[in-house]
């Protein structure tokens, strides 16, 4: 019998997290379970770690700290909270498999730490190589680490790709459901209310990805990705709307064949298996049933009416930093919409406005990227504050 693999959770509380303690505790003698953090939902970090028993808990937010400390204290946890503990606790020898489900920014240093212990990623944390795709990598490649995608659209790419890895890709499809607002006029759309950007219709997710989903950013940083997870060019990779979701994504090789895979809307599935790669082990998940979809329909997707994948385009074709630049105005301006300060509309322009403002820098190192995310956030906050 295989020993069991060592996990780190970077983001239990969040969507992605929760559902990975899900499938960590229906196979006991598969994993593991070493690290899970969060960066302020302390209650819940408290209720899991009781839970399933960790080696260590970290809470980002040091003002949380002692209440972690004083909940766990007669337990057998290691406990420690900010930043650098974040980068430090991927590092430990009991660890095997990082799994980054932080949002946002934030995931891109204790990333970068696990790929320089040698661990191997299941990505969650799509920002990381939107921001620093480049960078990550080529660290993974220097370190010899496999990085497993999460995002549903990308596991789908790499299900596909298994056994085709020496076969060139042609072009691939990440496919889009249109989020809430699909087929939306941009008149329609400038009226749109935060409940009405936050219903998504297939898919039970955090606030922030919520509204990247409605807003079409998801899908752009999504693209980005893809460019480095895959090695394409942006030519190669392609979006087109299904509302169903499940076809995940599709992979066309030179000869024209194309390989889709497919299954009903459960993010569970995509973070097995990034988990227990090559392996698929048995679940107890709805199975799809074509009767229950008589038709599967695609469309072409609104680049005009959805500025922010249009964006995503712009900034994989100019390289450097500008993706770094895209995400930390979207960062701070979804933040801003979900806080009442600005309208739905409003997110694409300041993301559109903030990439004007900042100069794009080739061959960037993180130093460089550290800079630029500051001085995006910097930025997009004026244009925040000058869109009242």
């Amino acid at each position: 019998m295989t020993s069991k693999k060592g996990i780190a959770i970077l983001g239990s509380t969040g969507s992605i997290g929760t559902q990975a303690l899900q499938v960590i505790e229906a196979y006991p003698e598969q994993f593991d379970l070493q690290v899970i953090t969060a960066h302020k939902n302390v209650d819940l970090l408290i209720e899991q770690a009781k839970k399933h028993l960790p080696n260590t808990v970290v809470i980002g937010d040091e003002t949380q700290f002692e209440r972690l400390k004083s909940a766990l204290w007669d337990l057998d946890i290691h406990v420690y909270c900010g930043e650098d503990s974040l980068a430090q606790v991927v590092e430990s020898t009991e660890i095997d498999t990082v799994l980054t489900a932080m949002v946002g920014y934030a995931g891109l240093k204790p990333t970068l730490a696990a790929i320089r212990a040698k661990k191997n990623i299941a990505l969650a944390n799509k920002e990381t190589l939107v921001v620093a795709g480049e960078l990550v990598t080529r660290e993974a490649f220097e370190n010899g680490v496999n990085i497993y995608p999460v995002d549903s659209e990308h596991s789908a790419i790499f299900q596909c790709l298994v056994g085709e890895f020496h076969n060139p890709i042609e072009k691939i499809y990440l496919t889009a459901s249109g989020g809430p607002f699909r087929g939306f006029t941009p008149e329609q759309l400038s009226k749109v209310t935060k409940a009405q950007a936050l219903n998504h219709p297939n898919w039970d997710m955090g606030a922030k990805i919520t509204i990247d989903s409605a807003s079409m950013m998801n899908k752009g940083l999504e693209v980005i990705e893809a460019k480095w997870l895959f090695n394409l060019k942006s030519d190669q990779v392609d979006v087109i709307v299904h509302p169903q979701s499940i076809v995940h994504s599709l992979v066309q090789f030179e000869d024209g064949s194309m390989k889709a895979q497919m299954g009903l809307p459960d993010m569970k599935l995509p973070i097995q298996y990034a988990l227990t790669y090559p392996d698929r082990l048995k679940t107890d998940y709805t199975r799809f049933n074509f009767m229950d979809y008589p038709e599967l329909t695609f469309e072409k997707a609104d680049l005009t009416t959805f500025p922010n994948l249009q964006l995503a385009y712009d900034a994989l074709n100019a390289g450097g930093t500008l993706a770094c630049t895209l995400n930390a105005a979207n960062e701070i301006a979804v933040e801003a919409f979900l806080a009442d300060k600005i309208a739905f509309v409003q997110i694409a322009t300041i993301n559109a406005k903030t990439m004007e403002r900042v100069k794009n820098i080739m061959r960037p190192t993180l130093e460089d990227y550290i800079a630029v995310d500051k001085e995006s956030r910097k930025i997009a906050i004026e244009l925040v504050g000058d869109s009242k």
